[in-house]
């Protein structure tokens, strides 16, 4: 029996979206505001999906307090408040701050440390407005 646990967080955060050897016409073009030069930011919900099988006497797939705390040290308070292009260690540098790319990037940052605690990472799922969200599942 699988059975699938989710944590919320929260966070905020700016960047810009920018490819150097265009002009700046064609980055207006492909990023719209967020090429904006003087940056542009985004409330971002986040929603990480654990798996795995009830223990039998917790009832946890993990202790929820520990999957806070993982989100917490290794994602939220790296971004929160952030210029994603400047300020965060795991997004490397010229990488674009995409919603996209960082829910790679967030998957990367937590997968070991769930694992570690009993559970298994399903889904890194994470809003940018609420119309976009982009979801990753480790493929």
């Amino acid at each position: 029996m699988t059975v699938y646990l989710t944590r919320r967080e929260r966070f905020n955060a700016a960047h810009k979206l920018w490819v150097k050897d265009w002009s700046d016409e064609k980055n207006r073009e492909m990023f719209g505001k967020c090429s904006n030069k003087n940056w542009h930011g985004h409330n971002y919900h986040l929603y990480v999906t654990v798996k795995g099988q009830p223990d039998p006497v917790t009832g946890f797939i993990m202790n929820v307090k520990d999957l806070s705390k993982i989100l917490k040290k290794h994602v939220v308070d790296k971004l929160d408040h952030s210029n994603m292009n400047l300020d965060v260690d795991f997004i490397p540098e010229g990488m674009q701050p995409t919603t996209e790319n960082l829910v790679v990037l967030i998957w990367q940052q937590i997968e070991e440390q769930i694992k570690e605690h009993g559970a298994a990472l399903h889904c890194v799922k994470l809003y940018e407005t609420e119309n976009i969200y982009a979801e990753y599942y480790g493929e």
